[in-house]
């Protein structure tokens, strides 16, 4: 209990931030059935619980802290994510010793992820975590401090719309199929999972008002 006194909020919650993009980098690649149906099914990955997180804490420091503040935390996330995938590549590229070898083919297929799938997750991430606290900075100044909940979800879902969309086509439009099969494919894949996300951020607004009173040691 005296660990947990000691640690600063600020520093707390820019753990938790770190934490949440770095295993979602790292795990993401999992998903879980959410819907099934004879005709249809509807799949997420096990990262959809941590990605919301994010965008909530975006929006917790850019209220208490300010814009400047919480573009700092987003670019520092986007330089952990770069350490990690260029980590990865040196882990995996290293010989195995004797005691390993039968296991490194799992590590590798583990930790090895593709480099277009990993730039796609980077280039989306860095593009929807600035525009999210460019909006809500925005909202803030133009409603004031009212309105939290509003200025939230809408930060979130077009924020969150926009992560989805360039991650969905940077990762997998097929270059070999034609553009409106790439479109329907996509679509199929991108809209269920951004209203996913816009769910998951609906759910978590009672934790942002809560954030935000702890942050400012209410």
């Amino acid at each position: 209990m005296k660990l947990l006194k000691g640690i600063h909020k600020f520093d707390f919650l820019v753990a938790l931030y770190v934490f949440c993009i770095l295993v979602s980098e790292m795990m993401g690649g999992k998903t879980f059935p959410l819907a099934v149906t004879p005709a249809f099914s509807l799949n997420a990955s096990v990262a959809i619980f941590l990605l919301p997180v994010v965008f909530s804490i975006n929006d917790i420091i850019t209220e208490v802290h300010g814009a400047g503040r919480a573009r700092s935390v987003v670019r520092t996330g986007l330089l952990m994510v770069a350490f990690l995938f260029l980590f990865s590549l040196l882990a995996t590229s290293l010989p195995p010793s004797m005691r390993f070898i039968r296991s490194e083919a799992a590590y590798d297929l583990v930790f090895r992820q593709s480099a277009r799938i990993s730039l796609a997750s980077l280039v989306a991430f860095m593009l929807a975590d600035f525009m999210d606290v460019a909006i809500f900075a925005r909202m803030r100044k133009s409603l004031g401090r009212g309105g939290l909940w509003l200025r939230n979800n809408i930060s979130n879902f077009v924020s969150q719309f926009i992560d989805t969309a360039v991650f969905m086509t940077l990762a997998f439009y097929a270059w070999d199929k034609p553009w409106s099969a790439n479109v329907a494919f996509l679509a199929s894949l991108i809209l269920p999972y951004w209203g996913l996300k816009c769910f998951m951020s609906v759910i978590e607004t009672p934790f942002v008002y809560a954030g935000v009173r702890w942050l400012r040691g209410r």
